[in-house]
């Protein structure tokens, strides 16, 4: 009686909806794994799961006594889940064929994502051999019970969801000891936990993902700010985002590809969602590019209409760019505003502001939300069209496996036209409460570190060249509220990386991704980091290898998962989306992926030399320099020679450098000789992409005229 009265009382209160009923296994060792929101979530479980089960719960709970009341409505055992003896007594349940509910954190989380997972679940799940069950519960860390900090939003009555997924199963490992095996058990838990995190995720459109945000984190909460440093809330950035993309529809039709050649300012991202709001799908075009580049991607997408801000072109000198562009209308802001009519206005602040969803088009996740476009480093550039879900999925991933939080502020330098600037600089905060500041451009290389730290910056994104120009220019204090720094782009540099621990005190997480996945594959965190790897796979991502003919070590990497894009818009069939291969991308990276699941990216398959028959690494004859001139650049091309098929040339800023040093690094890093790059060409800087990459086409059309 009082068990039903209860459930009542928590399913009028907290509106609690259960999904997933038909995962429940009917027979076996059942373990059920939950994530740790409240202090409501084991009264929760043990009201709504439809299977009797005993409570794992941690000695301390019995210090209280309403929890005491709780736990006499059903079976429990108190352990202390840091202790391996206390998981004796869990697998004596299971083998008894009690199901048994576990958390796995072990505490109520702080940060609202996932906490430390002990080890010893993971090992009694390997151990018995039982069936895993995942359960999300979503929604609780928002209520009065939860252990958030103040500034996070609490409700007095949360809706709350509770998600049963399918049933998993963790394997032995095969380690030599038992702590190691413990250990990687533990790991595959976490793994599980981070999984089922990422996939009850609910994945809508950009614009609603936004408008869930400002529905949760309030109209009133200070986001967004540019160098104009004025703060503007959740409520400012809807009505210029409905405004903005009420005056996108004056100029272009439902479902068209609209060049958008803007800076990072606060207008731009609101000009994405605007767009997104209706059906408009924004093509993010490199203002670097010059303008043959900028007339390929124009070409490729079938672009007609781009919008533009006269200042930024005037303040980018721009004009001879723009002026060079054929065959495309450029609408300047500027212009595009006294288009606003008083009916605009009227919609508007009347009905637009109040009723979004219905003042704006209904699109479907799957739909194309936004065009990137590939350096163009092997060529001319390539539209990758991402769909919502495949942006939103991405967030998600990294959301699953990095605690980002209200309480996070990101410093915004890398330029939106790239994919790590798109998703996880502009968006990825938006829809997750974070701060953010915006900044025009990364190569202000003094002034961003002092930005930091004026306006107490948690998280920055960069490539290794940017974070390198930043460490020289920046006082050791300037990142004393840095959390975060994740390097992604390209190689992280060894020396960038221990500049970064010896003057700031920061560990850099390196990360891998590619434009066409959104763009995070892997990235090391705080909970799994292993030194000289790019971290682990991202939840739900497949990964497949190839062996590539003369390449012994590693092989060619290929995923699929929820984040690969719909296609490419190519040069030569211009708007033909060009699907992929049953959702499989080649990365075009040689990899190696050690026994946990760490990835090495050992170089591309488009940057290896053919020497006298032997396949070389380029990155392998940079890595020689990088040891031997840390404190300079080096990037390698390759040259054609007659007698061995290619030659290695060396770009370096180090006028000193010799091939007799690159020999004695060559030695002691036991690389091979072929990897020493035969000639050395000095040049006072190396010639980059507006994304901070290295620039490889320029670099290889001097290698052949050197």
């Amino acid at each position: 009686m009082l068990i039903s009265l209860l459930k009542l009382i928590c399913r009028i209160v907290f509106r609690v909806n259960v999904s997933g009923i038909a995962n429940l296994p009917k027979q076996g060792k059942l373990l059920i794994i939950a994530n740790h929101e409240s202090f409501l979530d084991g009264l929760l479980l043990g009201l709504f799961l439809p299977i009797r089960a005993t409570f794992v719960v941690h000695t301390s709970v019995l210090n209280h006594w309403l929890f005491r009341q709780f736990l006499k409505l059903t079976p429990y055992l108190a352990v202390d889940p840091s202790s391996p003896m206390a998981m004796k007594k869990v697998i004596k349940l299971l083998e008894s064929g009690q199901p048994v509910v576990i958390f796995p954190e072990g505490r109520i989380t702080l940060t609202g994502s996932l906490m430390k997972v002990y080890d010893g679940p993971g090992f009694v799940a390997a151990k018995t051999g039982a069936m895993v069950l995942p359960v999300r519960i979503e929604g609780a860390a928002h209520s009065y019970f939860s252990r958030l900090k103040a500034a996070h939003p609490k409700k007095l009555f949360p809706k709350v969801n509770i998600s049963i997924l399918q049933v998993r199963q963790i394997a032995m490992p095969k380690a030599s000891d038992a702590r190691t095996r413990r250990k990687q058990a533990g790991d595959a838990m976490r793994r599980e936990m981070q999984n089922m995190l990422f996939s009850s995720t609910q994945i809508n459109t950009l614009f609603e993902a936004f408008l869930d945000a400002v529905t949760h984190y309030g109209r009133g909460t200070m986001l967004v700010e540019d160098m104009r440093q004025q703060e503007e809330s959740y409520g400012e950035l809807l009505k210029k985002s409905l405004a903005l993309g009420k005056l996108a529809t004056k100029i272009s039709q439902p479902n068209e590809n609209v060049g958008v050649l803007m800076p990072n300012v606060t207008n731009t991202i609101c000009l994405i969602f605007g767009l997104s709001a209706f059906g408009r799908v924004p093509a993010m075009l490199n203002y670097t590019a010059g303008s043959a580049g900028i007339q390929n991607a124009c070409t490729a997408v079938c672009i007609t209409t781009i919008i533009s801000a006269k200042e930024f072109i005037k303040v980018a000198n721009l004009e001879q760019t723009v002026d060079g562009l054929q065959h495309v209308k450029i609408v300047y802001l500027e212009d595009l505003r006294t288009r606003f009519s008083w009916l605009d206005k009227l919609w508007l602040i009347g009905f637009a502001l109040w009723l979004p969803r219905l003042a704006t088009q209904k699109s479907n996740p799957n739909d194309p939300a936004v065009v990137l476009f590939t350096s163009g480093s092997e060529g001319k550039p390539k539209g990758v069209v991402h769909s919502h879900s495949t942006i939103l999925a991405n967030i998600a991933q990294i959301k699953s496996i990095i605690d980002f939080s209200m309480q996070d502020k990101f410093m915004m330098v890398l330029p939106l036209f790239h994919a790590f600037g798109f998703t996880c600089g502009a968006i990825m905060p938006l829809v997750a409460g974070s701060r953010l500041f915006v900044y025009p451009s990364p190569l202000h290389y003094r002034m961003i570190p002092e930005v930091i730290y004026d306006r107490g910056c948690t998280v920055l994104f960069g490539t290794s060249t940017f974070l390198g120009n930043y460490a020289k220019f920046a006082n050791p204090y300037d990142f004393y509220k840095l959390r975060y720094v994740v390097a992604g782009a390209e190689k992280l540099n060894e020396e960038v990386r221990n500049v970064y621990v010896d003057k700031f005190g920061i560990r850099i997480l390196e990360g891998y991704g590619a434009t066409e996945c959104a763009p995070v594959l892997a990235v090391n965190t705080p909970m799994a980091n292993r030194l000289g790897s790019v971290g682990t796979l991202i939840p739900g991502l497949e990964a497949k290898l190839e062996q590539v003919p003369g390449i012994a070590d590693g092989a060619l990497l290929s995923v699929r998962g929820p984040n690969v894009m719909l296609g490419y818009y190519l040069y030569d069939r211009p708007g033909v989306i060009e699907a992929t291969n049953d959702g499989w991308h080649s990365t075009g990276d040689i990899v190696h992926i050690d026994e946990d699941g760490f990835l090495f990216i050992k170089g591309r398959v488009k940057r290896f030399a053919k020497i006298a028959g032997e396949m070389v690494s380029l990155e392998t004859a940079e890595s020689i320099a990088n040891h031997a001139s840390p404190a300079h650049q080096h990037a390698a091309s390759t040259q054609n020679d007659a007698a061995r098929g290619e030659n290695i040339v060396l770009f370096t800023t180090d006028t000193t450098l010799t091939r007799e040093a690159l020999s004695l690094s060559a030695k002691t890093l036991g690389y091979p000789e072929l990897a020493i790059a035969k000639k050395l060409v000095v040049i006072e800087t190396l010639p980059l992409l507006g994304t901070g990459k290295t620039d490889y086409i320029s670099l290889k059309a001097m290698a052949d005229a050197a």
